[in-house]
């Protein structure tokens, strides 16, 4: 039950997005230090025993958990100076907005059914223990709603989770650092209800992580099969990426018209 990564079209990262990585490594790195002091052993098993097995691909990750810088995209803001404070006076997004419709197809003929949606306000409940203490750095989490798609032959379990913040400078560290260590910086899975007939997948199945980011908001995706197979990398490759960017396309509509 993990999430992570990112699939929309990639992109350069923006000048503040890297300031926001580099300052939260020199972070980490001193809190490193401190905790090896301390024994932070128990932290590093804790994190590796939360994080799913990564397949290796095109996002930087390894299979067997170990995760290398991914490359991300996040679409530049809007300035601050411009239309930014108006498009954060916005609520923000709520379910039905971000998920409108329980049967998708997409552009290229594929289907999927939306099994699942689960929203909060609590979003700590939802966020592996590394990213919820990000999180409360901030301004904190406005909403995290998330949503479990399957595709026609009911294979495959695509959880997509919509993060929305306060500050756009909150959604950018998360976005950053997600992408940076998509195994700590994760967001949980839905199981499937039992209403749905899918199979919960077994833990430690090995899975496809990715992310983007809107204007507030970051989209995460973990895109697994139902059975836990290992098989057919490019396929669920394939399948967690089109939902994300469906997802996506739903929220970028909403928390900025006129990109659209």
């Amino acid at each position: 039950m993990s999430f992570g990564d990112q699939g929309t079209p990639c992109g350069s990262t923006d000048p503040y997005t890297r300031w926001v990585v580099e300052q939260e490594r020199i972070r980490r790195r001193r809190r490193t230090r401190r905790a090896a002091v301390a024994g932070a052993g128990t932290v590093l098993v804790a994190a590796l025993t939360a994080g799913a097995v990564l397949y290796a691909g095109d996002d930087g990750t390894d299979e067997g958990g170990t995760a290398a810088a991914a490359s991300s995209t996040a679409p530049p803001a809007p300035s601050a100076t411009g239309a930014l404070p108006s498009l954060l006076s916005r609520p923000v997004i709520r379910p039905e907005q971000a998920f409108p419709a329980t049967s998708v197809r997409l552009d290229d003929g594929s289907r999927y059914e939306r099994v699942d949606l689960a929203t909060t306000t609590d979003c700590s409940t939802g966020l592996a223990p590394e990213l919820a203490a990000l999180v409360e750095r901030g301004l904190g989490c406005a909403r995290l709603t998330a949503a479990l798609f399957t595709d026609a032959e009911r294979r495959s379990q695509v959880t997509v989770t919509v993060l929305s913040f306060r500050r756009v400078e909150d959604a950018s560290t998360v976005f950053a650092m997600a992408s940076m260590d998509p195994v700590a910086y994760q967001v949980v899975s839905l199981d499937p209800p039992p209403r749905s007939g899918l199979p919960t997948v077994p833990p430690g199945s090995a899975g496809v992580f990715r992310r983007s980011m809107t204007v507030r908001s970051v989209v995460f995706a973990n895109g697994r099969w139902g059975d836990g197979t290992q098989a057919e990398e490019a396929a669920i490759t394939r399948q967690t990426e089109d939902v994300l960017r469906y997802a996506h396309d739903n929220v970028v509509a909403y928390e900025d018209p006129s990109a659209v």
